[in-house]
């Protein structure tokens, strides 16, 4: 076997020619509860697709997989002296190296969101199998994907809070390659059965250390975003006692004993799966903020156009004028700039345009999203965000301000030390949340109630499976479910 780069670094994520059907609307099929008989015939054709535009690639595992359990410690020990270089280049001065503002960092977690949406998924299919130890690696990897049932640990729950704090919630503008990856993690959810191998090898290599995990992690921090959810998958993926130990024991015990060549063959492409759609390092190289701009004002254009008054003329135009048509917005930012409404590279409270936006009265409040702002504000500010304020404040002789915001965990630990009883009291207030039951309960109510009724384990543990499908896990029902399938796993 020819060795490469490590497959899952997502560098052919814009030279597919193979992906015949559109993932998106494959992603949206697949993440519901029960997916339809022609969802699943068309996941089938839709993975076979992927494995065909795979077939030529080259990985970097092993002959055999017998030279696994070495390849996997090699590539922890690389990605492990990558990453100190990177702290030594930081701390002599370099800077970031992904996110070169906040707004590139949000643009960032709403570009992967539909793959880290259905973290784990592709591991779902095993779950059948609960009482076949070949599979319970596999399992034991997704349900602490789940966080075990606990909301502070579901990957999915996580992220989706991540998403709701920034006001990235709203994706839907991202193009077809943006779900590749997300589609096929379903795909191979809704059919373990037919592609076992696949989803083994497609596990091995999505578990593995990647060193844009740990920077990422590091630099979102800095710039005042909670990293936990990508601090936690690198130390739940670690090679000593993660999953990227368990990916590797649960490729072994599937193993056949007749047939492990062509086995393992499949392995490989389900390894190289990775390396299909937009990947963390394409989604990071693809941001443009000046489009990026252009697009939300363009976006926004389509209601605006209707409801501004003409008394407001910007280059002899109304507003009105120049919102009818989105091809305009270009020409509308630069007369906008020409006039002074914009003062690029300087304080954005110093342009009135920005001033509409947010501050006393502004007059465009709730128009922009909380990442809309954040695009507008980093766009306004340009080289000022860098070398505008040390400037500034060295003219007027002032101290000089930081080049960064305090960190997300530095800001967390004021938080603590400012409210010490806080987190008695949540638990308190969860407590008696629980002892009473509500509507808002009532999913949580009938799993127990259709539990109680079933009449064995394993019917048991059926109705519980479904529960912890990708689309319903996530859900309190689904935690509930999730908790309660580890208990009767034991």
């Amino acid at each position: 076997m020819q060795t490469t780069t490590r497959a899952v670094t997502g560098q052919y994520a814009a030279s597919n020619p193979l992906n015949l059907q559109p993932a998106r609307s494959l992603y949206q099929e697949l993440l519901v509860e029960h997916p339809g008989v022609r969802a699943q015939e068309r996941a089938r054709r839709f993975l076979d697709d992927q494995l065909q535009a795979v077939g030529d690639m080259t990985a970097d595992l092993p002959e055999a997989p017998e030279g696994l359990e070495a390849w996997v410690l090699e590539n922890n020990a690389r990605v492990g002296a990558q990453y100190q270089d990177y702290l030594a280049a930081r701390k002599a001065g370099a800077p970031r190296r992904y996110f070169g503002s906040k707004a590139h960092a949000l643009y960032f977690l709403r570009g992967v969101a539909p793959t880290k949406l259905v973290d784990g998924a592709w591991l779902y299919g095993t779950l059948a199998h609960w009482d076949d130890l070949r599979y319970r690696a596999a399992i034991q990897i997704y349900l602490e994907e789940l966080g075990d049932g606990q909301p502070d640990k579901n990957h999915v729950v996580l992220y989706r809070k991540l998403l709701a704090s920034h006001g990235c919630e709203d994706f839907s503008q991202l193009s077809d390659e943006h779900y590749v990856q997300g589609a096929i993690q379903l795909a191979l959810a809704h059919n373990a059965d037919h592609y076992l191998p696949e989803v083994l090898g497609f596990n091995l290599g999505y578990e593995q250390l990647p060193l844009h995990l740990l920077i990422t992690s590091y630099e979102l921090n800095e710039l005042g975003i909670d990293p936990y959810y990508f601090t936690l998958h690198v130390t739940v993926d670690n090679a000593g006692t993660g999953h990227a130990r368990k990916a590797l024991q649960a490729v072994h015990d599937a193993m056949p004993a007749e047939g492990r060549a062509a086995f393992y063959q499949r392995v490989v492409q389900g390894y190289l799966l990775n390396e299909l759609g937009a990947g963390t390092t394409s989604v990071i190289a693809g941001f443009d903020l000046e489009q990026a701009v252009i697009e939300v004002l363009a976006e926004k254009s389509t209601v605006g156009r209707y409801v501004h008054s003409d008394y407001c003329r910007i280059g002899g135009r109304s507003v009105s004028d120049w919102l009818c048509d989105p091809a305009q917005i270009p020409d509308f930012l630069r007369v906008m700039q020409e006039q002074g409404w914009i003062k690029r590279h300087e304080d954005p409270v110093k342009s009135r345009f920005w001033r509409l936006i947010q501050g006393e009265r502004a007059e465009m409040f709730g128009v922009f999203t909380a990442y809309e702002q954040q695009l507008i504000h980093d766009w306004i500010a340009g080289d000022f965000v860098h070398s505008g304020a040390r400037n500034q404040a060295a003219a007027e002789r002032v101290a000089v301000l930081p080049r960064r915001e305090v960190s997300f965990r530095a800001r967390q630990r004021q938080q603590e030390r400012l409210c010490p009883a806080l987190e008695a009291e949540q638990g308190m207030a969860a407590n008696a949340s629980k002892a009473q039951a509500s509507d808002f309960d009532r999913d949580e109510v009938a799993l127990e109630q259709r539990l109680a009724s079933q009449p064995s384990r394993a019917a048991a543990m059926a109705l519980l499976v479904e529960q912890l499908s990708p689309a319903r896990h996530h859900s309190r029902a689904g935690l509930l479910a999730t908790r309660l399938f580890v208990s009767l796993l034991d």
